[in-house]
């Protein structure tokens, strides 16, 4: 399955702008997700990160998403360095704006407060306006040493939905329109608002991280309806919920949105991988599949960080699901929707 063409808000049949002669960027089903490429919760090595994605790509893998976030602009410095050698038209890139990266010297010798292991030689500054968007795309460019980036997503707007929506959208459109980016997008950990660009601005594509998972479904109440009206593309990422779902029994330090799971949510997660279990199929295995299942989903983002984790995400894919599994959870109470 492919990014479907669209018909937006203006009426347009496809992606328009797209900067390789007007197709639409085609995102393979399984996206790679860069983060751990700027070295979240703990450092990866240059040569680790290159055989991820040379594993990636043997297996098909030919979307990858960064962003000047991730370690401070080291995971876009990595994945372009790892691309650069490869047929520029066979894979698409997406990075995100709304995080300028200003330099900040006297904090070299600290480490980074955001998350990643590298030093705090560079501080985060929101701005999602016209000249803070260009600003962030121009830096992503020279990091990447790409020539062109195929979608720009806003990241995080939560805290800036005027801008976000008044300034920056409006200049990535131009930039669409220009051909400079092949396609504008939006990426946030939460459902409500990402529903609303689709609703109320040109979007060609959004991101939705941990919000459509086989443990919360929010997703299918606002915005996987609204994408499928105004035929915008949902990229699912955070699909193990922050690596709840990702081992096949959750333990009990397990993790969930990125903090301690609280005790509850680790016993539904655990309900789950027993009914899992009961048919065949491994708890991540079962997350992986159901968000790809969607006829709204295009695409299924997962960090990885080495190549084991990305032949094991590979091989997690290529399992084939029993449907009864669906109606199986759906009757015990642990799924918003039966198939």
């Amino acid at each position: 399955m492919t990014a479907a063409v669209r018909r937006g808000a203006r009426g347009r049949t496809r992606w328009a702008g797209w900067a390789a002669g007007g197709s639409p960027p085609r995102l393979s089903p399984l996206g790679f997700g860069a983060a751990q490429g700027g070295n979240l919760y703990r450092a990866t090595s240059d040569e680790q990160f290159a055989a991820a994605v040379d594993t990636a790509w043997a297996g098909g893998i030919r979307y990858f998403d960064t962003a000047p976030h991730y370690g401070l602009g080291l995971s876009e410095r990595r994945l372009g360095a790892a691309l650069r050698s490869r047929p520029r038209d066979e894979y698409v890139v997406s990075t995100k704006v709304g995080r300028l990266l200003v330099p900040s010297p006297e904090a070299a010798n600290r480490p980074d407060p955001e998350g990643f292991d590298v030093p705090a030689d560079h501080r985060r500054v929101w701005d999602f306006s016209r000249d803070g968007v260009r600003r962030s795309l121009e830096a992503s460019l020279r990091r990447t040493g790409l020539d062109r980036i195929d979608v720009v997503y806003l990241h995080d707007p939560d805290e800036h939905w005027k801008q976000a929506a008044y300034e920056a959208v409006p200049a990535l459109v131009e930039l669409r329109e220009q051909g400079v980016i092949g396609a504008v997008g939006a990426g946030m950990n939460q459902s409500a608002m990402l529903a609303r660009f689709v609703a109320e601005t040109d979007v060609d594509v959004v991101m939705c991280a941990g919000r459509y998972t086989l443990l919360e479904q929010g997703a299918l109440t606002d915005l996987l309806p609204a994408a499928q009206e105004r035929h915008v593309a949902v990229v699912v990422a955070g699909v193990y919920n922050s690596g709840l779902l990702a081992r096949d029994m959750p333990p009990t330090d397990a993790v969930y949105d990125y903090r301690q799971a609280p005790a509850e949510v680790i016993d539904q997660a655990r309900r789950i991988a027993r009914v899992c279990q009961a048919y065949g199929v491994t708890l991540p295995q079962a997350a992986l599949a159901f968000v790809r299942r969607h006829p709204a989903v295009v695409s299924t983002v997962v960090g990885m960080r080495d190549e084991a984790q990305v032949t094991e995400t590979l091989r997690r894919a290529d399992v084939d699901v029993p449907d009864q599994l669906w109606a199986a959870l759906y009757d015990e109470g642990l799924l918003d929707v039966q198939s």
